[in-house]
């Protein structure tokens, strides 16, 4: 018999968003890893909401939906509503039900700063570290740091001389000479003129600075700064001190030859870390100390592991041309992807193990 081309469907379902996702789908070896993040972070979650009022969008929702769009190259926040409406595996991963509403885009705009003044993404980072350091997979003694230039959100046209309240039209150049020293963003006043190398183009950049341990290459520290000739040295600082927080013990630091300064390589050593830094030609600040060691080559091939994570986050995650502007939001999204980043590296390591 012919069935029947009927749209009428059963009066009720008893099926939840979990049976449409494939046994192997990718986001199912995740769950477990991100539910276990986020769970350490409850009491940071109650701080950040009233005991009264209607209940809000969760935020363990609003950071699941961030993960999928870093791991799906989502490119806006309307874009990851739309894919969150239609597919169930999205549904099921961040905890909505089949016939769940979702949440308007500006509910991220009116959370995210709620989260960034907690320093969620951070928190974020570390319990995911947490996890992999459980599991023996994180060096507690050499590390590497590196930075990275981020195209700013912002245009060319929007680099003004500062002061400027002509009417000049943006972006005639003509005869002006471009400086950070005269000019600024009107868009991203923290977005500095910067080019990566001697003939290359000078484009608005922000610097992300990220430090790695050399045994599997899991993200430790992040920092996101202006660019200039200084920015590496003081983020690695920073980075470094946060790393060894109160511990005496000694570690290593593997950089490249930016950061083989004199001054940079004697407040490392203040600090009780070993400099493994790639020489210059001339005028290097390392000597045979350090180059005598075999620990020291080792870092030196070790520390380009960090180079994989710059590569995911901006051909995955959408940091080749930034989303948003300001050094504090930016960050915030910056430490978050190096969260996502270890996700992706621990359940690849843990598949294989």
């Amino acid at each position: 018999m012919r069935g029947s081309d009927s749209n009428a469907g059963p009066m009720f379902v008893y099926v939840t968003t979990e049976h449409f996702v494939p046994a192997k789908h990718p986001l199912r070896s995740l769950k477990p890893l991100v539910d276990t993040a986020l769970s350490k972070l409850d009491t940071e979650f109650n701080a950040l909401y009233s005991r009264e009022g209607r209940p809000s969008v969760p935020p363990e929702y609003l950071l699941r939906a961030l993960v999928i769009q870093f791991l799906y190259s989502i490119r806006s926040f309307p874009l990851l509503m739309d894919r969150i409406q239609s597919d169930m595996a999205f549904r099921w991963f961040i905890g909505l039900s089949i016939d769940d509403e979702v949440w308007d885009q500006s509910v991220f705009s009116y959370n995210q700063n709620r989260l960034i003044k907690a320093d969620i993404a951070r928190r974020f980072l570390e319990e995911v570290n947490q996890q992999a350091k459980r599991k023996g997979l994180l060096s507690s003694d050499h590390f590497s740091v590196d930075g990275t230039l981020l195209e700013s959100l912002a245009s060319i046209k929007s680099f003004r001389p500062m002061g400027d309240d002509s009417d000049r039209p943006s972006g005639n150049f003509t005869g002006e000479k471009l400086s950070n020293k005269t000019h600024r963003s009107t868009t991203d006043p923290d977005a500095r003129l910067y080019k990566k190398s001697t003939g290359a183009s000078a484009k608005l950049s922000i610097m992300g600075h990220a430090m790695s341990e050399n045994e599997n290459g899991f993200i430790t520290q992040t920092e996101v700064t202006q660019a200039d000739g200084k920015a590496e040295r003081v983020a690695a600082k920073q980075m470094i001190i946060r790393q060894k927080g109160n511990r005496k013990q000694k570690i290593t630091v593997g950089a490249d030859k930016a950061y083989d300064t004199r001054d940079h390589v004697d407040d490392l050593r203040e600090l009780g870390v070993t400099p493994h830094v790639a020489g210059k030609k001339k005028g290097t600040a390392i000597d045979g100390r350090t180059t005598r060691h075999a620990s020291y080559k080792q870092s030196i091939k070790d520390r380009k592991k960090i180079e994989e994570f710059f590569g995911w986050a901006k051909v995955i995650a959408g940091f080749r041309k930034l989303r948003h502007v300001g050094l504090e939001k930016i960050n915030f999204y910056f430490t978050l992807a190096a969260g996502v980043f270890n996700l992706v590296k621990l359940r690849n390591i843990l598949a294989y193990t």
